[in-house]
């Protein structure tokens, strides 16, 4: 599964594919690409490798699509992990699925669901003092 989660609204977009190569990778930015036309687009990666594929990178580039990885080790900083979680626990956890297209149907029913009823995602730690460098600034001060 190849996916993203918009935070203006809270809705997961996914493809389901055999493989996650760099290639499958494109063609899902792409399709990213063609939901917000006209804006820039922040994706947030990890590193893996075909994240920083040549092809990927350039085109990502090309299409104003600002590709920003994570520190190695940090994935816990993607606000997206959260919900493979509870993709993972409400979609997998005891079951056993006879296919990989009994298994992504799983999937596709728990995120129709979840994305029907999706908020965004907004105030991240609003009590941290590292939300702005004036909060730091004063709480150091």
């Amino acid at each position: 599964m190849i996916a993203a989660l918009d935070l203006a609204t809270g809705q997961i977009t996914y493809r389901i594919r055999a493989r996650k190569r760099w290639r499958e990778l494109l063609s899902f930015i792409k399709l990213l690409r063609q939901h917000w036309p006209g804006q820039k687009l922040y994706l947030i990666a990890d590193n893996f490798s075909p994240h920083k594929h040549p092809e990927v990178t350039s085109w990502a580039a090309a299409n104003d699509v600002e590709l920003v990885f994570l520190p190695t080790y940090s994935s816990w900083l993607n606000r997206i992990e959260p919900e493979f979680a509870a993709l993972r626990y409400f979609a997998l956890n005891g079951t056993d699925h006879r296919t990989h297209a009994e298994q992504g149907d799983a999937i596709a029913r728990y995120l129709r669901w979840r994305n029907a009823r999706a908020q965004p995602k907004r105030n991240f730690a609003p009590g941290s003092v590292i939300r702005t460098w004036t909060s730091y600034q004063n709480k150091v001060a």
